[in-house]
């Protein structure tokens, strides 16, 4: 009787976790408001696994090739995806918000600080050449510590091609991150079993702090974001089904945890370990997912690029400032960039939106109206984000030819279907 009995996934776990805290969180919305401490907590214990995994797991990767050419070739194919899908993302926040007009009839109070602070995000802007400088890093521990991804990435990418070049003295950097990484996925494994405690917490404190009467004014703009997103990423897996003939449901059911964990916690990074874990047992090659997953999260936030089109379109209709075809695509042109240049930074998407509101004469008290649902809409667009990756990372290994339908589908059935 007791063999029989199944032992509950990691998932179902995880998505309890999620119910139960919406709950704790509506009915004792007090103590909720004050969990944020536990689940800031399981997120910084994600984060701080991070670093060395991607160090240790792209050196392995880098130095195993030890070719810049192959590497300059992996970066054009994932750039032309990232561009492919942030594309899409931006013109289905744009046909969506305009079919919707989830902006119209919306009448809401704006709290003097909110606009203060909108006022404020409006002035910060993103600088791409500065942007672009920046990736270089001057100092490796620094870049490290602050958990810079894209200076994270170019030092190694350098350090694991210098790595493949010295010899026997090579080989015992490459076996050094190999138990590095080994020991990193350990202790991810021991992190997650605390998923369950920290998504409660996460949530309670999300529902507990805004309630339920913030989101029915603004309900719209969160219905019109998850429809989009929908639509979005129903557009991604049947393009990119089409072009692999992988079945990306299967690729769903693999990174599900992952997935729960990014919607959860509105945090991408607490997502990144887990998922890298699960596409590698769905066959794809560790030098590929340890180079496109990272290098995702700085180029292909497609949850954040369909969040900001939609979003500043639903500014100007609270507004009934009527936007023409032409500036809504200069508009589209403009995000395109600037969504390049937010990873990293706290509640960038917020920004972005905040500063091309107003470089498109858009009141900066528009932007105080989201402000007060931005958590719920983060934990969207971060869902997007995460899922928009884990697709991409698949697409570039099929196009590197170093996964197949056969090949994807043994590693499925072996891993996920036993």
């Amino acid at each position: 009787m007791g063999q029989s009995k199944k032992k509950m996934g990691l998932s179902t776990q995880i998505l309890l976790g999620l119910v139960i805290g919406a709950l704790f969180g509506y009915f004792f919305p007090e103590i909720g408001a004050k969990m944020k401490p536990l689940g800031d907590a399981f997120v910084r214990m994600i984060k701080m696994i991070v670093v060395p995994l991607i160090f240790s797991t792209l050196v392995i990767g880098i130095a195993g090739t030890g070719d810049f050419k192959k590497l300059g070739r992996l970066g054009g194919k994932a750039i032309i995806w990232f561009e492919a899908a942030t594309t899409v993302a931006l013109a289905v926040g744009l046909i969506v918000v305009n079919f919707v007009q989830p902006g119209i009839g919306v009448d809401m109070p704006i709290p003097a600080d909110a606009s203060a602070q909108a006022a404020a995000t409006a002035k910060k802007t993103i600088d791409m050449g500065e942007y672009l400088l920046h990736i270089i890093p001057t100092n490796i521990v620094d870049a490290c510590a602050r958990n810079d991804m894209l200076q994270i990435i170019f030092f190694t990418c350098f350090f694991g091609v210098g790595v493949a070049h010295i010899g026997k003295d090579g080989e015992t950097i490459v076996n050094m991150c190999r138990s590095i990484a080994e020991t990193m996925f350990k202790v991810t494994h021991y992190v997650m079993k605390l998923a369950p405690i920290g998504i409660f917490a996460m949530i309670s404190y999300t529902v507990g702090s805004f309630g339920v009467a913030m989101l029915i004014p603004l309900g719209k703009l969160i219905l019109s974001l998850v429809g989009a997103a929908i639509i979005f990423l129903a557009i991604l897996l049947t393009c990119a089904s089409f072009i692999t003939g992988i079945n990306f449901l299967h690729v769903v059911t693999g990174v599900k945890e992952a997935l729960l964990l990014a919607f959860s916690t509105a945090s991408s990074e607490a997502a990144l370990p887990i998922a890298m874990q699960r596409l590698e047992q769905l066959g794809v090659p560790k030098n590929i997912v340890t180079f496109v997953m990272p290098t995702g999260y700085s180029f292909n936030l497609d949850g954040s690029t369909l969040y900001s089109s939609l979003t500043v379109i639903f500014i100007a209709q609270i507004y009934g400032i009527e936007l023409s075809l032409g500036e809504q695509l200069l508009m589209m042109l403009t995000l395109m960039l600037s969504t390049k240049g937010i990873a990293g930074v706290p509640g960038a998407g917020f920004i972005v939106v905040a500063a091309t509101a107003t470089a498109f004469g858009l009141p900066a008290d528009g932007v105080a109206i989201v402000l007060g649902v931005d958590r719920i809409l983060d934990m969207i667009r971060t869902f997007c984000n995460v899922f928009g990756n884990c697709v991409a990372t698949v697409v570039v290994a099929h196009w590197e030819k170093d996964l197949t339908k056969e090949s994807f589908n043994e590693a499925y059935q072996k891993n996920f279907n036993s």
